[in-house]
C-alpha cells in the first residue's frame, strides 16, 4: 500500500493481521475481565481492574506498535526506546479509565473523550519514537479523522462494555463478547491505520537506504511482541477460565447455602454495617410479614419494637451496630421482642455472628420465635410455683416472696405479717359433700381471700385447707382489721354450684421481727396460734404469744408418746363400779383408761383422748382398751367372782372403721368372755352415718353384746334415733346430774330422760353421782343404775376384786 510521499512505503500484510488480531484478543479478555470486576468488590476489584488495565492497554499499545512495525519505508528506522515506553502510559491511563467506568452506574460521553485522548496520545506519541532521516507532515483532515475514530472506538468500547456487564447472565454471552471483541478490536485498528494515513514522510536528503537486516530486526520485534502479548493474554484468559471455575463452584455452594437458608425455619437475616438489611429468608418472611423486596434496604431495627429500644437505648445499639474490633453482640443469644409487619410482637431469641468481606464488616442473625417455648415455661412456672386448683401462689413461690420482704425489711425497718389460716369443718364438708364440692370451695375460699387483702399481700395455698397470707409492711392493727375482715367475708354463706355453704376460718398471725427472725420460725409460729384459736373454738384469730410454744410443745410430745405407749405399756385401764339403785350392789363397771406417761407424768383421758381422736391413733388404743377389759372381766369369773357386765366407750371414729364387728367378736373369742358380759357405750354421733350404724349394731346385737348411748342429751337434738337404734340403755350425762339440786332445768332434763327411757323399755343409768341427795331423787324418779364418786371413783382392777368379794360376804 502506497502512498503520494516522498518516501515509498508498504506494509508487512502479516504483521497487520497481527496488529488486528491483538486487539480484538486484548478486547475480549477486557471484556471477560470487566465482569469479574463488575462481581468483584473491595481489594479483588482493584486486583482485577489492574489486570484488565494492563491487558487492554497492552493489547492497544502493542497493536499499535506492531503496525508502525509492519510498516516499511525506503530509509532506516530506529525507535527511541524513551518514547516508546512513554506511549505505553497514554494506553494504560485509557484502559484503566475504561475499566473504571464500567463499574458506575451510568456512562458518560465526557468519559470516552477521556479514553479518547489517550488513544490519540499514545498513537501520535509512539510516532514521535520514529528515528529516521526524513520528517513526518500531517494531512489535518486525516488527523482530525483518526481523532474521530479514536472517540467513536471509545465510545463503542464502553457502550459494548456496559451491554455485556447488563448481560452478564445471559446464555450464549460468548457471541456477544467475541462480536463485541471484533467491533472493539477493528475500531482501535481502524484508528491508527487512519492516523498512519494521515503522516507523509519526506527525506532530509541523500539517497534513502533500505536496509533488509533492519527491515528483518523489525519484523522480529514485531512478532516478538505480538508473541509476547499473546502469552500476556493466554495468561489472562487462563487466570479468567480459572476465576470462572472457581466461581462456578462459589456458586453452587452459593445455591445450596441458600437453599439450606430458605429451607430454615428460623429467620436468618443478613445486614451491613449500617445494620442495613442485604438477604431475607423465607423464614424471616413468614415470621415477620415482609417480603423480601419490602425488608431489603431497610434497618434491622425494624423487627424490633419501639418500646424495646428505648427501653434499651444504650444496651440494644451496640448489639446491631457493628464495630469490627469490638462488637458485644457477636456470639451472643438475646431474648428480646420482635415487631411484625401487623404490628404485633412476639417473644424472639436472636443469635448475632460478624463477619468481614472484602474488608467490609456484615451481621448475620438468627432469630427464632420462642412464642411455644415461652408458652410451655410458662405453664412449667405455673406447674412448680401455682396451686393448680386455685391458681393461687403456692410453698414454693411464698418461700422465694417471704425471703424478698425479709431483705427488704432489713433494709427498711418495717414489719412482715404471716396469717395462717384453716378452715374449720372443712374436712366434714368433704366427706360428706365429695371433692369434688370440697374443691369448688377451696376456689371459693381462695377468690374471697384475695379481696380481703391488698395488692402487695400474697395469699397462698399450702395445701388441703391450709392458706397462707405474706403482708409486708404491716402492723399489729392492720393485721387485726385483715383478720376481722376475713371472718366477716365469711360469716356470709358461699355459694357453690347451686348450695349454700358456710365454713368458718381459725387465723393465727404472726409479726417479723417480734415473732421470729426467719421463714420457718414465723410460719410455725403463725401456725401454733392457729391451734390455739381451734383449741379455744375456732372462728376467730389470734396473735402469737411465747407461751403458746409450751403447749404446742406437749401436744407434740403426747402425739409421739401415743404412738409408742402401747407397746411400751404405759397404758392402764381402771373400773368404776356400777350400782342397781334399789339393791345397793354393784352390777357393772365401766373401763376407762389411764396413761402414765415416764415423763409427763399421768395424763388426763380429757387431754389426750381428743388428740388420740385427731390423729387416728383412737382406732389402735380403743381396740386394746376392748380387749383388755374383755379379758379382765373374764378373769374375775374365773377367780369365782359374782359375773358383772363391762362397758366399754367406743368412740365413732372406731365404730365406723371397716370391720367394727368382727374385731368385737375377735375379743370376745380371744379372751373367752361371754357376749351378754359386754356393753358397748356408743356416743350420738354415731347418727352421722345412722343407715350404716343400723346395720353394725344389728350385728353387735345379734352376738348377744348389750348396747347404750352414752352422754345421752349432749349431742344430736333428733330422738328418731332411739326408735330405729336397737340400744338397750341411756346414760344421763354427768353434766346433768351433777347439778341436778340447783338447776331446775337440769332437773326438768333428768326427770324427762327417765321418763322417756322407761316409756321405750330401756334401761337408764345416772352418771357422776356425788351425793346422797343426788341419789335418793334418782330413786325416787325409779333411775335403774348410777355410778359417780359417790360410790366409788375409777380404780385399779384389784379394788374391783374386793369389792366384788365383799358383796359375796
Amino acid at each position: 500500500m502506497n502512498h503520494h510521499h516522498s518516501l515509498d512505503s508498504s506494509y508487512n500484510i502479516i504483521l497487520v493481521i497481527l496488529s488486528v488480531a491483538i486487539p480484538i484478543l486484548a478486547s475480549y479478555a477486557t471484556l471477560d475481565l470487566g465482569i469479574h470486576i463488575n462481581k468483584s468488590r473491595g481489594r479483588a476489584r482493584n486486583v482485577w481492574t489492574a489486570c484488565g488495565a494492563i491487558s487492554m492497554g497492552m493489547g492497544i499499545w502493542s497493536m499499535h506498535f506492531i503496525a508502525m512495525l509492519a510498516l516499511h519505508l525506503s530509509t532506516p528506522v530506529t525507535y527511541n526506546p524513551m518514547i516508546v515506553l512513554v506511549s505505553i502510559v497514554p494506553a494504560l491511563l485509557a484502559s484503566f479509565l475504561a475499566l473504571r467506568l464500567i463499574s458506575q452506574p451510568t456512562m458518560r460521553l465526557s468519559r470516552a473523550l477521556f479514553m479518547a485522548a489517550g488513544i490519540v496520545s499514545m498513537h501520535y506519541v509512539g510516532m514521535e519514537a520514529m528515528q529516521m532521516s526524513a520528517t513526518v507532515r500531517y494531512d489535518p483532515l486525516l488527523w482530525g479523522l483518526s481523532a474521530a475514530i479514536a472517540f467513536i472506538a471509545s465510545l463503542t468500547a464502553l457502550y459494548l462494555m456496559y451491554s455485556v456487564k447488563k448481560q452478564a447472565d445471559q446464555p450464549n454471552l460468548w457471541r456477544r463478547k467475541t462480536l463485541a471483541a471484533v467491533v472493539m478490536g477493528v475500531a482501535v485498528a481502524s484508528m491508527h491505520y487512519t492516523g498512519m494515513a494521515a503522516a507523509s514522510f519526506h527525506d532530509h536528503g541523500g539517497n534513502p537506504v533500505s536496509s533488509d537486516m533492519s527491515s528483518l530486526n523489525n519484523s522480529l520485534l514485531a512478532y516478538a511482541i505480538g508473541i509476547g502479548m499473546l502469552i500476556i493474554l493466554a495468561m489472562v484468559f487462563t487466570s479468567t477460565y480459572v476465576n470462572r471455575r472457581f466461581e462456578s463452584q462459589s456458586l453452587e455452594s452459593e445455591r445450596k447455602f441458600r437453599s439450606v437458608i430458605e429451607s430454615a425455619s428460623d429467620a436468618i437475616i443478613l445486614a451491613d454495617s449500617r445494620t442495613i438489611i442485604q438477604s431475607w429468608n423465607r423464614g424471616a418472611q413468614l415470621m415477620f410479614g415482609y417480603t423480601e423486596k419490602e425488608a431489603i434496604g431497610r434497618p434491622l431495627e425494624m423487627t424490633i419494637p419501639d418500646r424495646f429500644k428505648q427501653a434499651h437505648a444504650d444496651g440494644l445499639r451496640p448489639y446491631l451496630a457493628l464495630q469490627p474490633d469490638d462488637v458485644p453482640g457477636a456470639g451472643r443469644t438475646l431474648e428480646l421482642y420482635g415487631l411484625r409487619k401487623d404490628g404485633t410482637e412476639f417473644p424472639i431469641e436472636l443469635s448475632l455472628a460478624v463477619w468481614e468481606e472484602e474488608g467490609q464488616p456484615f451481621l448475620s442473625s438468627i432469630i427464632r420465635d420462642i412464642t411455644e417455648r415461652k408458652k410451655a415455661e410458662h405453664k412449667i412456672n405455673q406447674m412448680v410455683y401455682l396451686d393448680p386448683l386455685t391458681g393461687l401462689p403456692n410453698r414454693h413461690l411464698l418461700n422465694d416472696r417471704l425471703k424478698e420482704a425479709l431483705d427488704q425489711a432489713d433494709e427498711s425497718g418495717l414489719m412482715i405479717g404471716i396469717m395462717f389460716l384453716d378452715l374449720d369443718r372443712f374436712k366434714y364438708i368433704n366427706d360428706t359433700l365429695g371433692h369434688t364440692m370440697g374443691d369448688l370451695l377451696l376456689v371459693e375460699v381462695s377468690i374471697r381471700l384475695r379481696e380481703c387483702v391488698d395488692r402487695q399481700d400474697t395469699v397462698s395455698r399450702q395445701g388441703g385447707d391450709e392458706f397462707i397470707v405474706l403482708l409486708p409492711g404491716t402492723s399489729y392493727e392492720d393485721m387485726t382489721r385483715k383478720a376481722q375482715r376475713i371472718l366477716m367475708t365469711f360469716s356470709q354463706a358461699i355459694l357453690v354450684g347451686n348450695q349454700e355453704m358456710y365454713v368458718t376460718p381459725s387465723i393465727g398471725l404472726s409479726l417479723y421481727p417480734a415473732d421470729g427472725n426467719n421463714r420457718d420460725t414465723l410460719i410455725k409460729n403463725a401456725d401454733t396460734a392457729m391451734y390455739r384459736v381451734k383449741e379455744q373454738g375456732k372462728n376467730n384469730f389470734q396473735f402469737y404469744t411465747p407461751e403458746m410454744n409450751e403447749v404446742v410443745s406437749r401436744r407434740m410430745n403426747l402425739e409421739i408418746g401415743l404412738r409408742k405407749g402401747i407397746q411400751k405399756n404405759e397404758f392402764t385401764v381402771h373400773y368404776q363400779p356400777q350400782v342397781d339403785i334399789k339393791a345397793g350392789a354393784v352390777v357393772g363397771v365401766e373401763a376407762l383408761i389411764r396413761w402414765q406417761h415416764p415423763k409427763l407424768g399421768l395424763i388426763s383421758p380429757a387431754e389426750f383422748i381428743p388428740l388420740a381422736e385427731e390423729t387416728g391413733l383412737i382406732i389402735p388404743i380403743g381396740e386394746w382398751v376392748l380387749r383388755e377389759a374383755c379379758r379382765q372381766n373374764k378373769e374375775w369369773q374365773d377367780d369365782g367372782l359374782p359375773p358383772l357386765r363391762i362397758a366399754v366407750n367406743i368412740s365413732s371414729r372406731q365404730f365406723q372403721q371397716s370391720g367394727f364387728a368382727e374385731v368385737v367378736s375377735r375379743a370376745l373369742k380371744e379372751t373367752g368372755l361371754e357376749p351378754k358380759y359386754l356393753e358397748l357405750e356408743l356416743t350420738e354421733s354415731i347418727v352421722q352415718n345412722s343407715a350404716h350404724a343400723i346395720s353394725i349394731m344389728h350385728k353387735l346385737k345379734e352376738m348377744g353384746i348389750f348396747l347404750s348411748i352414752d352422754d345421752f342429751g349432749t349431742g344430736y337434738s333428733s330422738l328418731s334415733y332411739l326408735k330405729l337404734f336397737p340400744i338397750d340403755s341411756l346414760k344421763i350425762d354427768q353434766s346433768f346430774t351433777r347439778n341436778l339440786m340447783q338447776d331446775s332445768k337440769d332437773e326438768a332434763l333428768v326427770h324427762t330422760i327417765i321418763n322417756m327411757a322407761h316409756n321405750l323399755g330401756l334401761k337408764v343409768i345416772a352418771e357422776g353421782v356425788e351425793t346422797g341427795e343426788q341419789l335418793q331423787y334418782l330413786l325416787l324418779r325409779h333411775c335403774h343404775e348410777a355410778q359417780g364418786y359417790y360410790f366409788s371413783k375409777p380404780v385399779p382392777p384389784a379394788r374391783i376384786s374386793e369389792l366384788l368379794g365383799e358383796q359375796i360376804a
